[in-house]
């Protein structure tokens, strides 16, 4: 169970320094090591601090008192026993241990969330790049024989041209032949988009004659190219999310993060000038965060970090495999992690932080709406046995600033 700790027995201190050990006794941190590795059974109480109950304590101190004997007798029958002043006290252990897990790290209930049921898919509207398309009419005898020779033409010829009542239809009824494309679902857009190619065409060529006869001529071709640029503004949206609660409270996961015995680690609150490197630097001096070492994505993170280090109770960034949320995005199921959990005195906030030109993405736009479902289904959860509500925070990167507080981050960024 991480808990802040860098392992079981130990805190975290000074920048780099190594961990001091909670425990003096080998003995002792042989039972904290079992403690924490007991709690995790634990996970299905609501919250952590019902760790600190009467009766589960009772139940812990069984627990590890049999499993600390059953290690004792197994190292006795290697080794030589050896002496000790005092046994180590079980029940006093287990309730630090136990305390410290519940004030030492924030209850994620472990909840997963899966996309169900059909995808709504759409296009967002756009404007077509059309700069290369210069086509030109083609003669009357190559138009005829085009039409009688095109079998698959949704035009068909009889010895006279039967024309469209719209120019957009002939680019529109192509577009109709896309399995991806709906035409009741998406008329408004096919038209816009057929109406943008007839403007372009009409921009350079001379008569409405000579654009009929482009868009006769060139309807595939021209629908190929609107198709393709209507696959880069597609988007897919999951209609229901299956919400699970699994447990009450999860382990916080170590993230990728390693230190080596010479590594440089860097005051978090110190200006980066290299930002470029950023991603490949390790920071400490945490006050608040559940973990003494933390990499960042980029220097917004970190100054966002610094925020939540002032402001708030406790925080980490959340690693891989942390949170069970998936989304749908490009016919792909996918795990969504956010970059920060911060808990502070009335809520706990799941952000992310992203570049401005970004937010309005398809893909940020499923990973919103998946992770909001995860966290209405915590803050009922958090509700039923008196835990703090979850709130969804969407952070522009540019309104970052040494002046900004969480307060004002959730107010202004909180998505619903």
């Amino acid at each position: 169970m991480s808990t802040g700790v860098s392992a079981p027995g130990a805190a975290s201190s000074a920048i780099g320094a190594p961990p001091r050990p909670l425990f003096g006794s080998a003995q002792s941190q042989k039972v904290a090591s079992i403690t924490f590795e007991a709690v995790k059974k634990f996970a299905y109480l609501p919250r952590s601090a019902d760790l600190l109950k009467p009766e589960v304590q009772h139940q812990l101190v069984r627990e590890v008192q049999a499993q600390f004997v059953t290690a004792q007798a197994a190292l006795d029958g290697l080794v030589e026993p050896v002496q000790t002043a005092e046994a180590p006290d079980v029940e006093d252990i287990v309730r630090q241990v136990s305390s410290l897990v519940a004030t030492e790290t924030i209850d994620v209930p472990k909840i997963v969330v899966l996309p169900t049921g059909d995808e709504t898919v759409g296009y967002t509207p756009f404007k077509l790049d059309l700069s290369n398309v210069r086509l030109n009419p083609v003669s009357r005898e190559l138009l005829i024989q085009h039409l009688r020779t095109q079998q698959q033409e949704t035009i068909s010829f009889n010895g006279a041209e039967v024309n469209e009542r719209r120019l957009e239809d002939y680019i529109v009824r192509s577009l109709m032949d896309f399995d991806d494309v709906d035409y009741d679902a998406h008329a408004e857009l096919l038209y816009d988009l057929g109406g943008q190619v007839v403007a372009h065409l009409g921009s350079y060529l001379t008569s409405e004659e000579d654009v009929r006869n482009v868009l006769i001529y060139h309807q595939k071709q021209l629908a190929r190219l609107v198709h393709a640029q209507m696959a880069e503004h597609r988007w897919e949206h999951a209609t229901a999310y299956e919400v699970n609660v699994k447990a009450g409270f999860s382990e916080l996961k170590n993230s990728a993060a390693t230190v080596e015995m010479d590594a440089a680690i860097l005051d978090f609150r110190a200006p980066v000038d290299d930002k470029g490197r950023i991603a490949q630097m390790l920071f400490g001096g945490f006050q608040r965060c559940l973990f003494p070492v933390q990499k960042f994505q980029s220097d917004s993170e970190r100054r966002l970090a610094v925020i939540l280090d002032r402001d708030g109770q406790k925080w980490f960034r959340p690693a891989r495999d942390q949170f069970a949320i998936f989304y749908h995005f490009e016919g792909d199921q996918r795990q969504y992690q956010p970059d920060f959990v911060v808990e502070s005195e009335h809520a706990i906030d799941m952000i992310e932080c992203k570049v401005r030109k970004d937010l309005e993405t398809d893909e940020v736009s499923a990973k919103k709406a998946a992770a909001l479902a995860w966290c209405h289904r915590a803050s009922e959860h958090a509700g039923q046995h008196g835990g703090k509500p979850w709130r969804y925070l969407l952070v522009p990167h540019d309104v970052i600033a040494d002046n900004m507080s969480l307060d004002g981050l959730a107010t202004n960024y909180q998505q619903r």
